[in-house]
């Protein structure tokens, strides 16, 4: 007897973006301290017509939203949790990664890992794909 199928929830993620023919979506990673170099990789590939994530604040830069140490460290929690389900979301990662020395160092811990991805390093900036997307 054969059972049905189950689809995952990741595979129900991508039926879903499928019937809604939605444009590929990237997620920018990397470091806040090249928030210039995010801009330009986000216009780049809106420009080449997908939807674009990355982060939105720039917890370097002073505010008064989080100038208590405790406050800050709440928010840098909720903002880690909601990037890493940016990262859920998109069908590619890209890496802005300005030292070519050290890549995607600070990144690694937000990527998931395992056979769902391959990272093609010949591309710059790094860019991870999910497995049989081009």
């Amino acid at each position: 007897m054969s059972y049905p199928h189950l689809l995952t929830p990741e595979e129900k993620l991508a039926d879903v973006k499928k019937l809604l023919s939605l444009p590929r979506i990237v997620v920018i990673c990397g470091s806040t301290r090249f928030m210039t170099e995010m801009n330009e990789a986000d216009l780049q590939e809106t420009k080449a017509g997908r939807i674009v994530v990355k982060p939105g604040i720039d917890m370097k830069s002073p505010r008064a939203l989080w100038s208590s140490p405790a406050e800050a460290e709440a928010l840098k929690v909720r903002l880690d949790d909601l990037h890493r389900a940016k990262i859920r979301l998109a069908d590619e990662v890209l890496v802005v990664n300005v030292r070519p020395s050290s890549p995607a160092r600070g990144v690694r811990g937000h990527l998931p890992s395992g056979p769902a991805l391959c990272i093609d390093r010949s591309l710059s900036p790094l860019r991870v794909k999910s497995e049989g997307t081009s």
